[in-house]
């Protein structure tokens, strides 16, 4: 399977050694490509909605000095573009060879040190607590959010800034129904509480 590291690529592994005693583990889930989708364009446009009025305005300035409907048109076509765009980046997380694995059927696997998301008893998917940004608690699970990967010191200036402004969020879904025990569950809020990444209070919307 693909493992995500800390410098924005992908590398294989395959995990040999056998579950920690002291890890909760869960039965197989499998994110839905088009619940991923819609669950993060909502995310992409409620924190970026207002790009899109940039190519709409900079359609609009000839207007001032050419004033003319065609100049309208031609920024609604810019308006359209970028938003095809940006979200043609995100539906395209599904299909990059690099982050196909986290849309099969896995289980998890939790401890203090790791997260580990196997396809069986010696491949997984192992990532490190210090990955996760930050945790959502839903009405019916959690909602564990991936870092931003580090970016190649080669990048500079605008190709930066580009990078590093749209980026694409990547999340695992963690259902209450795939908990083997209310016990494990009630686990696995208190290690997320620990680690700071799930604060006080109930369940709240994505």
């Amino acid at each position: 399977m693909q493992l995500p590291n800390q410098r924005g690529g992908y590398r294989q592994q395959q995990q040999q050694q056998g579950a920690s005693p002291l890890a909760i583990r869960t039965k197989k889930h499998q994110l839905d490509t088009d619940t991923y989708t819609k669950m993060a364009m909502a995310r992409v446009w409620r924190r970026e909605w207002w790009y899109a009025l940039i190519p709409f305005v900079i359609g609009l300035l000839p207007a001032i000095i050419w004033p003319s409907w065609w100049w309208l048109a031609g920024a609604l076509l810019l308006t359209l573009l970028y938003v095809l765009f940006r979200s043609a980046q995100v539906t395209g997380v599904t299909q990059v060879e690099q982050t196909k694995p986290l849309f099969e059927k896995l289980g998890y696997e939790f401890d203090n040190k790791k997260i580990v998301l196997r396809r069986n008893e010696k491949e997984g998917m192992r990532l490190t607590w210090d990955m996760i940004g930050d945790v959502k608690r839903q009405a019916d699970g959690y909602l564990l959010s991936l870092r931003a990967p580090e970016l190649p010191q080669e990048l500079k200036g605008w190709r930066l800034w580009l990078a590093k402004t749209f980026d694409t969020p990547i999340f695992l879904q963690v259902p209450d129904r795939i908990f083997n025990s209310p016990n494990d569950q009630k686990l696995f809020d208190a290690m997320l509480r620990r680690k700071n990444l799930l604060p006080g209070g109930g369940p709240v919307a994505a």
